[in-house]
């Protein structure tokens, strides 16, 4: 089974990369043949910024990234999304990679389940 998970929201202020992480690294964990890939656009580009402090409240997003990468999962950001945000020229958190539309196209098409955050 492949499913993609796209997430829209930044890192910290709403818990939607939270629970969408938390989802996959579930899938990966409960569903051993399965693949998952993230696709993060607009704010959620940020996501992959690596040593952010992590504000009060909240979960560690970048840890909760490192675990997904290291249970075999995809992480792809929006190149445009990233330029518009000044970060496409940063280190960004290993196993992360710039897309595009079209590689999100292709994503969507082969997937099984397509989830949005």
């Amino acid at each position: 089974m492949k499913t993609l998970i796209i997430i829209n929201d930044a890192p910290y202020g709403t818990e939607k990369a939270f629970n969408a992480l938390r989802l996959a690294n579930q899938i990966l964990k409960d569903f051993e043949d399965s693949e998952v890939t993230l696709f993060l656009m607009a704010d959620a580009a940020t996501c992959v910024i690596p040593n952010q402090k992590t504000p009060k409240g909240y979960n560690n997003i970048e840890r909760m990234l490192k675990g997904f990468v290291n249970k075999a999962g995809k992480i792809k950001v929006c190149k445009s999304c990233a330029e518009a945000r000044g970060i496409d020229q940063l280190e960004l958190v290993s196993g992360t990679e710039l897309s595009t539309m079209k590689e999100l196209a292709q994503l969507t098409y082969e997937c099984n389940k397509v989830i949005t955050f």
